[in-house]
């Protein structure tokens, strides 16, 4: 979370976590179980594009947070009674994208805010990395995925993790504040400023996916200590979602404030170009080549590549809208997954009235994480995971996911 100098917040955590506190564990030990025996587990590791960050809402709305609401209070609480959060703002959601059911037990140890190592951010929360990090009741979710696969049957492992160590939260942050602080006539945009073009150096770009590879490391390690082959199991890495159009594709101008004030979207048209064309893409190559690189001394690393996966539902792209502007009341209403937008609201201190979160923008919402849980279904593939690119479709399964494909 950053302070911005005109005196709000862009919380743009990108990841969610599970800890295991004594005496409340998440999901049952059954302690007969391990590498190879037992029911089926796939786990999910990494940021808050994997946690459920902002999983409690299905599309936007200005007027009506209750027409979207489609998790409830309870939506983050992840502790033995639905209670409480396990980790104070990792945001957890029930709608997660790793709860694929069918016989498959699912466990979410990602964590919003998560880079590849652990830190405690700025506001005190503390954010659990893909290593080995002990200290008291604090564990990285490398160790927490050792711990439990010694004694759980964990057959897939899917990965989110890359986005917060290029800075991506602070990145959208500048944006949105030149955004608001520039006229129309003179923009001032985020994509040439040296704190944005840092991130993306050839040096940045190398030492990011080089701790992207650590992390994969990290798993494996934490994998053969809990006394699993590599061919026991697979790791699942997925990219990044593309989360706002290109500048021609808004459906609000960019003159004036409505961009931000009634979408929630505050890009100019260049910067947004850049966010698709250069920022995304050079963070999702990193992703890959990372992926790629583990794969080559293990073979069980797959790439699931969720890029344009949201095409055509972005936040304030045209042929979607904003709940009131739908022609649906609210989620529940048959069509509202495809005239309603699938990525939260960026919000500011002055408009995160109500039961929303700052740190909820600019993820996948309830409709997102759902349609991303079709695609981590399909690549679990009944026990023999896969990778593969995963597009849209129109609709809803039986399960009440957005149709998707992964091929």
């Amino acid at each position: 979370m950053g302070k911005l100098s005109n005196g709000f917040v862009v919380a743009l955590t990108t990841a969610a976590a599970l800890v295991v506190v004594p005496g409340a564990p998440a999901v049952p030990m059954v302690h007969a179980d391990g590498p190879g025996v037992g029911a089926p587990w796939v786990v999910s590791l990494g940021d808050s594009y994997i946690s459920g960050e902002a999983g409690r809402w299905a599309g936007n709305s200005n007027n009506s947070s209750s027409s979207v609401d489609a998790g409830g209070a309870a939506a983050y609480y992840d502790n033995a009674g639905a209670t409480a959060e396990q980790i104070e703002r990792c945001h957890r959601s029930t709608a997660a994208e790793i709860h694929i059911g069918g016989g498959v037990n699912s466990l979410n140890l990602a964590c919003s805010g998560a880079r590849t190592s652990t830190f405690t951010s700025s506001d005190g929360y503390f954010k659990p990395g893909i290593d080995f990090y002990a200290s008291g009741a604090n564990k990285g979710q490398a160790l927490m995925l050792q711990e439990f696969a010694a004694t759980n049957n964990v057959t897939m492992i899917q990965l989110s993790i890359g986005g917060n160590n290029f800075g991506f939260a602070d990145i959208v942050q500048r944006c949105v504040t030149n955004f608001l602080t520039s006229p129309s006539w003179w923009p001032n945009y985020c994509y040439d400023d040296s704190a944005v073009t840092s991130n993306f150096t050839t040096t940045n770009v190398t030492n990011q996916t080089n701790a992207i590879i650590g992390a994969i490391t990290n798993i494996r390690t934490a994998m053969a200590n809990a006394g699993y082959s590599p061919t026991q199991y697979t790791i699942v890495t997925q990219t990044y979602p593309s989360p706002i159009p290109r500048g021609s594709g808004f459906r609000y101008s960019q003159s004036g404030f409505t961009r931000q004030s009634t979408g929630g979207c505050g890009f100019w048209n260049r910067d947004a170009d850049w966010a698709n064309d250069t920022a995304l893409t050079r963070i999702n190559t990193a992703v890959k080549n990372a992926a790629t690189t583990a794969n080559a001394s293990s073979g069980n690393v797959r790439i699931m590549d969720v890029a344009a996966s949201f095409n055509g539902r972005r936040l304030c792209e045209t042929g979607v809208n904003l709940m009131e502007n739908s022609g649906r009341a609210n989620w529940t209403v048959a069509g509202a997954s495809d005239s309603t937008e699938w990525i939260a609201q960026i919000r500011t201190l002055s408009t995160v009235f109500g039961p929303y979160y700052v740190q909820e923008s600019i993820h996948p919402n309830w409709w997102g994480e759902k349609a991303l849980r079709n695609c981590v279904r399909q690549a679990y593939n009944n026990g023999s995971p896969r990778g593969g690119t995963c597009t849209r479709g129109t609709g809803l399964n039986a399960n009440g996911e957005p149709n998707m494909t992964l091929l």
